[in-house]
């Protein structure tokens, strides 16, 4: 380490056509040296239930719920944003080990407890849907969430005309996505912890449901934005820390901030529109690299290149589409779309903000005119991004 720290800071030195052409070869030597320094993977995110409410033309519901079931019966309070820091860890790591077919055991035990957390309402009147079958994964990487799909079916009361959908709060917040018959639109919804869906009717017009006003729209969706980036964020935490490691003067970092700004806010809107969009699978390793790249870069050059602002750009436009990501999976409602949309990106760039304003408060308000900042502050925390960017790179291209 105190090696690659050295050529670091030999490296600084040089002159902008070499940088690129250094920056690749560092990139081969901590691509090898990563095993031996990366930190652990991705953590246990304590994600909402997503709940796919199908009403049928026969007269009865189906529900496929998809939820992280040993996150559910280990009681890990989704206050949390990762299951390692709850107090029940250890029991959750114990069912997140578990064969299939021990763990339905498991759930088909708790279940009448879980179904007294599920409420769905039909004209206030709760319906108890039954627990048709189970769908669990084999248990694979343990340091990935393993998410279970329940499938229940119910008899919608004669004459019902509403439909209301709430989640007991120690189970979390929940996704509610719903298929009316004879359509193929879908209605989404955020449906936070210890609160219930708007009532939607069961026919007609879905905009006639009683719904949330736009300042409640407004103010839950920059909640979900800024909580993406703080605390759950942590590659978009690293990759903005990136950014502001390369210089800590307000000017430098302003024109790469506006750059990411610019650009996420140009693909998040593309993508929730339905214009454009790339697969996950595509878009997380990127990220992960792109992380990597502005890490080492801040490790080669101590200064902000033309090029630097172009590259962040770019980046911006993956970060975009990761934040797409997770909007499309939670949805907006189609009557405060557009609400729902801006709020969530200022709620982003909130979070961006509150990272950067840390970042300075800790140790670039104070520390970056000292002629050690760069040596002691810059190098070695760039040097620990780069090598948790190469790592989530690798194991995200490995599935």
């Amino acid at each position: 380490m105190k090696k690659l720290l050295q050529h670091g800071l030999k490296f600084s030195t040089l002159g902008a056509p070499h940088d690129e052409v250094k920056c690749c070869r560092f990139l081969v030597v901590l691509v090898f040296l990563l095993p031996m320094f990366a930190p652990p993977a991705s953590a246990h995110e304590v994600r909402p239930a997503v709940v796919d409410l199908h009403l049928q033309a026969d007269g009865s519901y189906r529900v496929s719920l998809q939820t992280n079931m040993e996150a559910v019966l280990a009681g890990v309070s989704p206050k949390h944003s990762d299951t390692n820091e709850s107090p029940n860890a250890a029991t959750y790591n114990q069912l997140r080990a578990l064969p299939p077919h021990q763990l339905e055991e498991r759930i088909r035990a708790f279940w009448p407890a879980y179904r007294d957390g599920l409420r769905i309402e039909f004209d206030t009147s709760r319906s108890e849907p039954d627990l048709i079958a189970i769908d669990i994964p084999v248990s694979g990487d343990l340091d990935r969430a393993r998410l279970t799909t329940l499938q229940l079916s119910g008899k919608i009361p004669s004459g019902a005309k509403t439909l209301r959908w709430a989640y007991a709060p120690q189970f979390g917040g929940s996704v509610l996505r719903l298929h009316r018959a004879g359509t193929n639109e879908v209605t989404a919804a955020w449906v936070r912890e210890g609160t219930a869906s708007n009532i939607y009717p069961l026919t007609g017009d879905v905009t006639t449901a009683q719904s949330a006003s736009r300042s409640e729209v407004f103010g839950q969706y920059l909640i979900l934005g800024y909580t993406h980036i703080v605390p759950k964020g942590l590659d978009h935490v690293l990759f903005v820390l990136g950014l502001f490691l390369l210089s800590a003067r307000l000017a430098p970092l302003l024109w790469q901030v506006t750059a990411f700004t610019l650009a996420h806010s140009i693909t998040l809107g593309l993508s929730m529109y339905g214009i454009f969009s790339l697969s996950p699978a595509i878009v997380e390793p990127l990220i992960a690299a792109s992380i990597a790249y502005v890490a080492v870069e801040n490790l080669i050059t101590a200064r902000l290149h033309a090029w630097r602002v172009f590259v962040v750009f770019g980046f911006g436009l993956l970060h975009g589409l990761g934040f797409a990501g997770v909007l499309i999976e939670i949805g907006l409602p189609r009557e405060e779309f557009v609400t729902g949309l801006i709020a969530f990106n200022v709620g982003v760039e909130f979070g961006q903000l509150t990272v950067i304003a840390l970042a300075g408060l800790l140790f670039g308000y104070w520390f970056r005119n000292r002629s050690w900042y760069r040596a002691r502050i810059v190098l070695p925390l760039s040097a620990a991004i780069a090598f948790t960017g190469l790592y989530w790179t690798v194991e995200r291209l490995m599935g």
